[in-house]
């Protein structure tokens, strides 16, 4: 077995913050590196696919930029990023035997860890780092996930997970030497109010990012009239169940760190110099939890009175995160 390009593993408070971190040999607080990544976004959708019940989806966490490489690129660590057509295993290789981790684009439903990810879900782009190799060819891989010790996998079933996210194409994203130069803090702050305030793609779905995508998702909660309502598309309680557990794993667990990622940027706001906007905005934090709370606990078969009252309540507490994060943008 070659040996494994770093030894410390686990997840902090952020996933995707913890693995770059971990894979520039932990030189970095998880903070900064979260902040410079962009740290906190919005984004609101429900996607309906026939057969299933609507999956709303929430990206609480900067969004669509990619975290390793803008977070790298801001900490002026140099790297290759590249895609092919097919696995290039000898490429992957080679880097590891150089000490270079190999962060990978992967379909995370086909990972044997994570059993019960639905298929729909796997389909978001998801990011491991492999650590290390058994064989001449690397039959084995060692991959870093979240958990305290790398996983140990067949390469042709990384493969397949690899393959699996087509549009990924094989990505490889490989630091290869120490920053040159120290971050600019201020210039992450300010790309991360842009995101909020909009607009984030230039299209037609600008409306469902930001500050923007806040005040859509507060009006649907609170939409008892039309068929993108709350009110309709969640009034059966399969499609209530999936709704609420949707709204708790995205602001608590998926793409996202607990509070919406809103405590850890409050803290990054910290070490950037802005006190009075990390305080509205772990005041956000707050109430973004208590909405994930509420979904969590919430009774599918409370009928259509409790439905109402859990989907008014949510839609209040959007509304005091909303004007909280307003104003702490005008203080970025």
């Amino acid at each position: 077995m070659t040996p494994l390009v770093h030894s410390d593993f686990g997840t902090g408070r952020h996933r995707e913050a913890s693995l770059i971190r971990h894979a520039l040999g932990s030189v970095h607080d998880e903070v900064l590196v979260a902040g410079l990544a962009g740290g906190i976004g919005f984004m609101y959708f429900v996607f309906e696919y026939a057969g299933h019940p609507p999956m709303p989806t929430i990206v609480a966490q900067a969004h669509p930029q990619p975290w390793v490489q803008t977070a790298l690129g801001r900490l002026h660590v140099p790297y290759e990023a590249t895609r092919s057509t097919k696995p290039r295993w000898g490429r992957m290789c080679a880097a590891l035997d150089d000490g270079h981790p190999v962060f990978c684009t992967v379909d995370r439903s086909r990972l044997p860890w994570h059993q019960g990810v639905a298929e729909m879900a796997g389909a978001d782009p998801y990011t491991v780092v492999v650590v290390g190799y058994e064989g001449a060819e690397g039959e084995t891989l060692y991959v870093e996930d979240g958990a305290d010790v790398p996983y140990r996998i067949g390469r042709e079933e990384f493969g397949a997970a690899w393959t699996g996210h087509r549009k990924g194409h094989h990505q490889m994203v490989v630091p290869t030497g120490p920053a040159t130069a120290e971050p600019d803090l201020d210039e992450a702050v300010a790309t991360t109010a842009a995101r909020l305030t909009g607009p984030v793609l230039g299209n037609q779905f600008d409306v469902n990012f930001g500050f923007s995508g806040m005040a859509k998702f507060a009006a649907q909660l609170r939409d008892t009239g039309t068929k993108t309502g709350w009110e309709r598309r969640f009034a059966g309680p399969e499609a209530f169940r999936v709704g609420t557990g949707r709204l708790y794993a995205c602001l608590e667990e998926e793409w996202t760190a607990p509070g919406a990622t809103r405590p850890l940027y409050a803290d990054f706001l910290d070490l950037a110099g802005r006190p009075e906007a990390a305080s509205l905005l772990r005041d956000s934090a707050r109430h973004w939890s208590e909405l994930a709370a509420l979904a969590r606990t919430a009774d599918p078969d409370s009928g259509a009175g409790g439905r109402r009252a859990l989907f008014d309540a949510c839609a209040d507490l959007v509304d005091r995160s909303l004007d909280l994060e307003r104003r702490a943008v005008a203080l970025f």
